[in-house]
């Protein structure tokens, strides 16, 4: 019996494989038992939490009572004073004293088993599949550096400036036009590829990465999956 957040992916996937210009050159039909044929939602929140952890510095640092600047003296007797009892003011009660309990220097890291975190990576992919977030590319082609022509790729596959909602127009008010925001988006080559991972690096959004670094948290994070035709087959092909 599968768990209740488990969900199970049936029938074939077809993508479009798309060229340098964003025109239809042809299609893919992926089996989803190419990723394991189901996605957990509970083992993809784990992955997540996980990469997330692992990210922090963990070197906030407080003064507690035992480290602040300060007389350990008692400031006044017990009793017969009329005031509320009170002992050394390096307390967390009083101003400039130390910290009740605050966090210090700490390692937050930890590693979930090798074969989930491998089952997460696909279950990833598989959801971007299902919820129709990956382009295709059959190839950049580009030959030299130059991050002009990879904007205008993007562009062509329309994932560059896309036009955000348009406003309410209000009376007596000059109508606003709508900003224009770039999708995150995270790009797959079969190997390390220096021309492409140059070309895009300074472009807002844009992450590039080889299938072989792919891993659950990076393929969640963008909004749009663009991987080159040959590095689809090598995550096809990979167990």
């Amino acid at each position: 019996m599968a768990s209740p957040n488990t969900e199970t992916v049936t029938g074939t996937i077809t993508v479009p494989v798309l060229n340098r210009s964003g025109t239809e050159v042809g299609s893919i039909a992926i089996d989803p038992a190419d990723f394991g044929g189901k996605i957990s939602t509970g083992l993809l929140h784990d992955a997540v939490l996980m990469y997330e952890a692992n990210q922090r510095q963990g070197t906030h640092h407080t003064l507690r009572r035992g480290e602040v600047a300060g007389s350990t003296k008692k400031l006044f007797r017990q009793k017969g004073t009329g005031n509320a009892r009170a002992g050394t003011k390096r307390t967390n009660k009083r101003r400039g004293g130390g910290t009740a309990k605050g966090p210090k220097p700490r390692d937050y890291s930890y590693a979930l088993p090798k074969q989930a975190l491998k089952a997460a990576t696909r279950m990833a992919i598989l959801a971007k599949l299902r919820d129709t977030q990956v382009v295709v590319v059959e190839d950049f082609g580009l030959t030299a550096v130059k991050t002009k022509d990879m904007a205008g790729i993007l562009k062509a596959l329309s994932l560059r400036e896309v036009p955000g909602p348009t406003p309410t127009p209000v009376e007596g008010e000059p109508i606003k036009k709508p900003k224009k925001k770039n999708l995150s988006l995270l790009i797959g080559t079969d190997k390390p590829d220096d021309v492409v991972y140059k070309s895009a690096r300074n472009l807002a959004g844009v992450r590039v990465l080889p299938a072989t670094d792919f891993n659950a948290y990076e393929i969640l994070r963008p909004k749009k999956l663009v991987l080159t035709k040959a590095a689809l087959e090598s995550l096809r092909a990979k167990k």
